[in-house]
């Protein structure tokens, strides 16, 4: 057997797929749903006895290591390192295993490990005092900045710089990390100085990116993150996810707050679902990302205006994205990390279990600015409201919604709905119905599921079924041949085999109907499907020798007639 095989025999790939995407048991499968596109209702399906995953809905599917290719966006390389690396794995040594790309990703993972090294060093040295004043004030203990990660980029030119030079990496490597940046007389210099530093953190738990806080008034901007390069784009994570997708899980909710110190300091309290995007706004990526694991969000932004717009600008995206929205307002003007510090984790906790639907809060923002009084300012309220009920798929929340903008407008709800109608397109689903699977018949099913599972029984069917003419009219035709194929190459007969061999049509039609939740039949049942095969081998062949008798008594070949006549009566007794 060889790595690459012995890993995944080693490797469950519902444990791993479940590190990203809530799973539940379905019969011989697990449903969830689809990482790779928007869906309401699951479609994505996890096959352990296959060793396979496939999306029904977007057609996605292959191996554990295809899903975490794509999930984490890596080369084949990569993945199979990172799979190895996480199950203790060891890596056969192989001159030459990796390409440019790869590698350019390895030196860029190895100096984001480094660079937090040498920031956590220096947050700890006697430079960093003022940093750990800081932090100290902040009500962030030791215990947290060593769990996530905290650290100082030291005032001063190229520091960290110099440190990547002595180990040996090029100026585009240290360019290109976004650690370094090119000065116009020539040489390269720290993008990050005097800043509390905080790792960023892919989904799998590597460190892919900083965001840097200045420490002194004067130094602007605020808050600098790393730029875009080959292993971070900023919108598509989420700062702490790595850490909170178990959380989010257990507590079937996640809690969006805006910045590092919310997480931080609520994640302290013991809410361990906790999540900040990282200096942009929302995008549906970062919402993909969290809604593997729960559907329920509860947004806690800061209280004042720019977090209430964020919040409101949110509410349409995460709507989008078919997210259940509650939200928290803390009283006191208090941001998420004030508020745990000055009132305590229970009263931070009670909040979140007591947060708004995202309606009423909505509700509540438009009354606070328009006038309720007159009828120009109902109407602005119902059009400031409408984007609002627009983002709701499901009929009956959208019913109770047009009552409360009712009772809040104080007109009938027949007048706000027809309103609605009026000024309202009914939400499409973002990603189109599949067409239909070619289902293939259950005798097909079950046959193809025996003879992918069991050597005895493609040892005694399978060179019967190739010679048989029957199955050039059945739509798992090139299923039997792509096997049959697959057993004279001498390779390992899996699914997954199986499937890199057949084209995407016939993927579709492999996958659709063998990653079923009633997962086939036993060998019993396979032999009796063996056994329907051969009488329909054997009427096609009946059927055939009727047409031929009847043409050779047309030309007069009674000679030929009367042969075949026999075979026909021969033909007729074993059936």
């Amino acid at each position: 057997m060889d790595f690459i095989a012995q890993l995944k025999a080693q490797v469950d790939i519902v444990g791993v797929i479940q590190e990203y995407v809530r799973l539940k048991k379905a019969g011989a499968t697990y449903k969830g749903l689809c990482p790779f596109h928007t869906e309401k209702t699951p479609s994505f399906t996890v096959n352990p006895a296959r060793q396979f995953f496939y999306c029904h809905g977007c057609h996605v599917g292959g191996d554990v290591l295809r899903f975490v290719e794509l999930q984490e966006r890596l080369t084949f390389f990569e993945a199979l390192k990172m799979l190895a690396e996480r199950h203790g794995i060891a890596m056969p040594k192989r001159e030459g295993l990796s390409d440019e790309s790869t590698k350019l990703r390895g030196a860029l993972f190895e100096m984001h490990a480094i660079a937090e090294a040498e920031f956590r060093s220096a947050l700890h040295s006697p430079a960093g005092a003022a940093a750990r004043d800081y932090l100290k004030r902040r009500g962030v203990g030791e215990a947290a900045c060593d769990q996530f990660g905290l650290g100082l980029a030291l005032k001063g030119g190229s520091r960290l710089v110099q440190r990547f030079q002595k180990e040996g990496f090029t100026p585009e490597e240290i360019e290109t990390s976004g650690l370094g940046l090119r000065r116009e007389e020539g040489g390269l210099y720290d993008r990050f100085r005097g800043r509390l530093m905080f790792p960023i953190h892919s989904e799998s738990g590597k460190i892919i990116a900083f965001g840097g806080r200045a420490l002194e008034p004067e130094d602007q901007p605020k808050y600098l993150n790393s730029p875009e390069t080959p292993i971070y784009k900023k919108g598509s994570v989420l700062y702490n996810l790595h850490r909170a997708k178990e959380g989010v899980r257990k507590a079937d909710r996640s809690v969006l707050v805006e910045g590092y110190m919310d997480v931080i300091g609520v994640w302290s309290s013991g809410v361990a679902e906790v999540v900040a995007s990282c200096g942009t706004a929302l995008t549906a990526q970062q919402v993909q990302s969290v809604r593997r694991h729960s559907a329920n969000m509860v947004l806690n932004f800061d209280p004042d205006s720019a977090g209430a717009a964020a919040a409101e600008k949110s509410i349409q995206m995460l709507l989008d994205e078919h997210m259940r929205i509650r939200i928290v307002a803390l009283e006191g003007g208090l941001d998420p990390d004030e508020f745990v510090q000055k009132h305590g984790p229970e009263a931070y906790r009670q909040r979140l279990d007591g947060a708004k639907n995202y309606f009423h809060w909505l509700a509540d923002r438009a009354r606070s600015r328009f006038d309720m009084r007159s009828a120009e300012g109902r109407v602005a309220v119902f059009q400031f409201l409408l984007p609002a009920i627009q983002g709701l798929g499901d009929k009956l929340e959208r019913g109770s919604v047009v009552n409360d903008v009712a009772g809040y407008l104080q007109v009938e709800p027949g007048l706000v709905l027809e309103n609605f109608r009026k000024l309202a397109v009914d939400r499409k689903e973002k990603v189109l119905a599949p067409p239909a699977a070619e289902l293939i018949r259950p005798l097909d099913r079950i046959l193809l599921g025996a003879l992918l599972s069991s050597a005895e029984a493609r040892e005694h069917w399978l060179p019967e079924i190739r010679q048989m003419r029957c199955i050039e009219r059945s739509a798992g035709r090139r299923l039997y041949l792509g096997l049959a194929g697959l057993a004279d190459s001498g390779a390992e007969i899996t699914f997954g085999a199986l499937h890199a061999r057949l084209e995407e049509a016939d993927q579709k039609i492999l996958c659709q109907n063998l990653l079923r939740e009633d997962e086939g039949g036993t060998l019993e049942q396979a032999a009796a499907c063996m056994d329907q095969l051969r009488l329909e081998e054997a009427t096609l062949r009946l059927t055939e020798l009727k047409g031929q008798i009847k043409e050779a008594e047309r030309s007069g070949n009674l000679a030929e007639a009367l042969r075949l006549y026999g075979e026909l009566q021969g033909g007729e007794k074993g059936v």
